[in-house]
């Protein structure tokens, strides 16, 4: 079940945007800047317990679609009840 809603203020993801998410917490709903499109993501670890985020597919609001992506994270930083995820790049 996804507990907790995120916003990003781009309409997309890119390496180096910094996502502030709830800590603790590895379900969560995306809102892009858009105010329009939403998708679900999940906080991972590889096989060498390095943090990824998988971004599920979702349409934007021109009606592209963007597909399912795994994106590395480069920086973690925990305040409080809140964790600051810095993506690095998409993996192939």
């Amino acid at each position: 079940m996804i507990e907790y809603l995120i916003q990003v203020p781009d309409a997309r993801l890119s390496p180096g945007l910094v996502l502030d998410a709830p800590a603790g917490v590895d379900d969560f709903l995306v809102m892009f800047g858009d105010d329009e499109t939403e998708a679900r993501a999940q906080l991972l670890t590889d096989h060498a317990g390095r943090p990824l985020l998988r971004m599920g597919g979702y349409m934007k609001a021109d009606g592209s679609v963007v597909d399912e992506r795994v994106w590395t994270v480069t920086e973690t930083e925990r305040h409080g009840d809140r964790v600051r995820l810095r993506l690095g790049d998409a993996l192939p």
